[in-house]
């Protein structure tokens, strides 16, 4: 079943488009979660919640004007953010905080693989991993971002540098403990 079948599926209420929706698309925004969910069972609920909101959304605002999978992925982002939120996960901390480093030697990342990666990203604060996903991953400004996440764009230029910062400093740890 193609993408334009699914859609007009799934806005008539075809449970096969609805299944062939979730089948398709569940492994990528389950990964889009997981960016954002320190816990892969969080992201499982995140996942869940943005689907619904997707079958609810093609049936009512989805517009066809741009690509799918970026709106979906849209919806999931915004889900995650809404879970966080609510669950006043987010913390903010002085910049101050955490020493400047020159970071982390270019060899130090070579042998990181996406799932090594993800796992240090998700162990990241949430305030930082929200942060460092949507500049970082998703593209977006720091004026975008302070409208999401409701900060200051100084504040999502700290989050980022600090959530950098941690992660160099998680690499090479690593790092160390391979020698």
């Amino acid at each position: 079943m193609g993408e334009k079948e699914i859609i007009a599926g799934c806005r008539n209420g075809d449970r096969k488009a609805q299944k062939a929706l979730t089948e398709r698309y569940s492994p990528m925004l389950f990964t889009v979660a997981r960016r954002y969910c320190s816990q892969d069972q969080d992201a499982a609920d995140v996942l869940q919640d943005a689907l619904i909101r997707i079958l609810k959304g093609l049936q009512k605002n989805y517009r066809e004007e741009g690509k799918f999978e970026r709106w979906l992925r849209t919806v999931v982002i915004t889900t995650a953010l809404n879970a966080l939120d609510k669950a006043k996960l987010k913390h903010e901390h002085p910049v101050d905080e955490i020493p400047f480093d020159a970071g982390a030697p270019p060899e130090a990342y070579a042998h990181l693989g996406a799932e090594a990666l993800m796992k240090l990203i998700q162990a990241l604060p949430d305030g930082y991993r929200e942060v460092f996903n949507l500049y970082v991953i998703e593209g977006c400004t720091h004026r975008e971002i302070s409208a999401m996440l409701h900060i200051s764009e100084g504040t999502s230029r700290s989050q980022l540098m600090r959530a950098r910062l941690m992660l160099q400093k998680m690499i090479m740890k690593n790092e160390s403990i391979r020698l």
